[in-house]
């Protein structure tokens, strides 16, 4: 295994995003140049040697040639209250697109569809994201009451329960985890369970592996990205623009989520695209937003571990 530089950022969240409100992460410097590794807290090892296979994978080896030299993007609308939409959206300058978050915890399908009204009033094209939370009578029942929608990601957890609620509405149906957590990735387009597929480079072990399901699944793909920084962002962005095709925008605009960023010209998706470009960290970003010593450890010693199973 090559000697690598490493540095344990940790980027304050503007609001709460599936919970975190701190976006830890791990930056990794090789020979040809940065990747990340930020595996949420609670995946194993296992799971998150995938995420580390990604990061070694753009420290240390290339990416396929890019077919465009920009990319779209979406907006990303966190569970915030309706009243918070606007304040959003502001900062997604030019995207016309957003994906909602529904289906959270503590909340009602009403906070859901004025969420997704409030959205609707100032952006054209809208997708929600229930992360597998419903079951398929409430997807069914939420979906019929949401409204027009570009397409649902992920709204019931496994395959057979996408499948049937395909079947039930007229929303497409795009699959996340049933692609990124699954041991066989494959199984929603045999299935018949999906209408598109959504990639995030890091969780499913580089931007090769994602291209490959891409191919294999032969169904239209949206790329996103796992909250990542800027060095992240670059992977999914090396995965959107070799794609053949891309008709859809990409979650690639996130670090507009996050209160900093470790690179002084983030790739935030203003203007609703993200050029393809490479990005390196800044010294001065790298000491603001250090981890603090704990969690520094923590995360070197969870780098050390899944180092072993990489290798």
């Amino acid at each position: 295994m090559p000697t690598l530089e490493v540095h344990v950022v940790a980027l304050p969240m503007r609001v709460p995003f599936r919970g975190v409100t701190t976006r830890e992460a791990i930056l990794i410097r090789g020979s040809s140049g940065w990747g990340e590794f930020a595996p949420f807290v609670e995946y194993d090892d296992e799971e998150s040697a995938r995420w580390l296979a990604a990061a070694l994978e753009a420290a240390e080896g290339t990416w396929p040639v890019a077919l465009r030299d920009a990319v779209p993007v979406n907006a990303t609308v966190p569970a915030v209250p309706a009243a918070q939409v606007a304040a959003v959206l502001a900062r997604f300058p030019g995207c016309t697109t957003a994906k909602v978050k529904v289906a959270q915890a503590g909340q009602s399908l009403s906070d859901d569809v004025e969420r997704v009204a409030a959205v609707r009033e100032l952006v054209p094209n809208v997708r929600v994201d229930a992360n597998g939370a419903w079951s398929v009578e409430e997807a069914v029942t939420a979906l019929r009451a949401l409204g027009s929608l570009e397409y649902a990601e992920q709204p019931c957890a496994t395959v057979a329960e996408l499948a049937a609620v395909r079947r039930r509405v007229d929303v497409p149906i795009a699959a996340d985890e049933s692609i990124r957590k699954a041991s066989d990735p494959l199984l929603v387009a045999r299935a018949a369970a999906a209408d598109v597929v959504v990639l995030k480079v890091a969780p499913l072990g580089g931007v090769a592996a994602a291209l490959r399901i891409a191919e294999e699944c032969g169904l239209p793909v949206v790329v996103s990205s796992a909250l990542d920084t800027s060095i992240g962002i670059r992977a999914g962005v090396a995965l959107a623009a070799a794609l053949p095709s891309l008709p859809f925008a990409c979650g690639l605009a996130t670090t507009s989520l996050m209160a900093g960023d470790v690179v002084t010209d983030s790739l935030d998706g203003s203007g609703g695209w993200i050029r393809v470009r490479d990005v390196t960290p800044s010294p001065d970003l790298l000491a603001r937003y250090a981890a603090p010593p704990d969690r520094e450890q923590w995360w070197r010693e969870r780098l050390a571990r899944v180092l072993e199973l990489v290798a």
